[in-house]
């Protein structure tokens, strides 16, 4: 068994871990405050409206610069600068919540946090890919996956901890989030880039919307790819709706948040297994299982009445979460070029986000008119849609080389 452990875990260089491990603290940073931003906003003045026009714009702001900066550091041939400033605007961002109460500082906080994520993510993500070869990125990034979905669970557990005894004391809890983040930029000075010629389409900085020509100049394999992800991502609507179905359910508050400490969880502990099986069976395989539990989850949440069968669907969630997430990215930087790995995943990641803000805001418009079972029916169905094209319409058009490892 030792022996076995140590052949899955070469693949875990030293870069790997320390970058796991910033995203371990930074989610621990940010989902201390994720249950308690709703309420914190709410209690200095912002409006339901204006609470969602914040999130709109920080998620728009964080979509359309991963982009950017994941072609920027392409052209640059680094990634660590992009990873250090980007975890430092983060953790900067959260004690800003807490001092600048005044709404225009507020967006200009939460903007900056979002800002930091869309700087990262590309050469973060194009850093993890460098560390490893074709046939180990699923296991490279499902540890990854699993090492940041720790912090959103230590996260909440640490601040409904500290709310016990000090109920709404919210100011103080944004401080205390500005640790975890100072260990996360902390330990970004330890990350070793390796000296590694990287020949690049153009140099020098791009203009921000430069990322999308890729789309025109990529491999159709990535097109091919990237689309049928996309379509999938213009039904995926945010987790919150998730919550608020589990809460119309008849869950309490600490219930909900329960729910999704056990969702992080159960997504955290299945990431590195997921991974490992993705390397063995192919990416594709194991991203049409996830679809298939997300079209389940969300078929059940249309109808759920009953506590133990919301604890089910999302047990079945995190499992969903686990098979597709890190996996997407692994697939993605299996197809495309090494020197352009972050522009490939900072150009998907945009779209991505930018899907999502499209997802969110029709599920908020479907529920308001028609309540929320056609939401997460119609999710189902797009899921089965996106199943049906990988399977049928994408069908020997993607290069994986997992699955072409397993037939050699």
């Amino acid at each position: 068994m030792s022996k076995q452990n140590h052949i899955r875990l070469k693949h875990i260089t030293r870069n790997i871990w320390i970058l796991s491990l910033v995203s371990l603290f930074t989610d621990m940073a940010s989902e201390m405050l994720y249950p308690v931003m709703p309420v914190y906003l709410k209690s200095i003045g912002f409006s339901i409206v204006l609470i969602g026009v914040l999130e709109g714009l920080a998620e728009t702001t964080a979509g359309l610069s991963k982009g950017f900066f994941g072609q920027w550091s392409d052209r640059m041939g680094r990634r660590r600068p992009f990873v250090q400033v980007g975890y430092a605007l983060s953790a900067l961002s959260k004690p800003m919540m807490a001092v600048l109460i005044y709404p225009v500082w507020i967006f200009l906080a939460r903007t900056l946090d979002r800002l930091g994520k869309g700087v990262r993510t590309g050469a973060r993500d194009a850093l993890l890919s460098d560390e490893t070869e074709a046939g180990s990125k699923g296991r490279v990034f499902g540890f990854h996956r699993a090492m940041d979905t720790i912090g959103a669970v230590l996260g909440p557990c640490l601040a409904l901890l500290y709310l016990h005894w000090y109920p709404e004391d919210y100011k103080t809890l944004f401080l205390l989030a500005f640790f975890p983040g100072l260990l996360a930029i902390v330990c970004t000075l330890l990350i070793k880039e390796k000296k590694v010629a990287r020949p690049a389409l153009q140099k020098g900085r791009p203009g921000f919307l430069d990322f999308i020509k890729y789309w025109k100049t990529s491999p159709p394999t990535y097109r091919r790819l990237a689309g049928g992800l996309l379509f999938f991502a213009l039904f995926n609507s945010s987790d919150l709706f998730l919550l608020l179905q589990a809460k119309a359910a008849g869950m309490s508050d600490t219930e909900v948040i329960g729910v999704y400490i056990f969702y992080n969880l159960i997504y955290a502990l299945s990431a590195y297994p997921l991974g490992i099986l993705a390397d063995k069976i192919g990416m594709k395989r194991v991203f049409v299982l996830g679809l298939l539990l997300f079209a389940g989850v969300y078929g059940g949440m249309a109808f759920v009445r009953s506590t133990w069968v919301i604890y089910s669907l999302f047990l079945f969630y995190g499992l969903y979460a686990a098979a597709t997430e890190g996996i997407a990215k692994a697939w993605i930087s299996n197809i495309s070029e090494k020197t352009h790995t972050g522009t490939a995943i900072g150009t998907y990641t945009a779209f991505q986000s930018i899907c999502a803000f499209l997802a969110s805001s029709l599920a908020g418009l479907v529920w308001y008119a028609a309540g929320a079972p056609p939401i997460f029916l119609l999710s189902a169905l797009a899921a089965m849609g996106t199943v049906v094209y990988l399977l049928v319409v994408g069908r020997g058009r993607y290069t994986d080389p997992t699955e072409n490892a397993q037939h050699a």
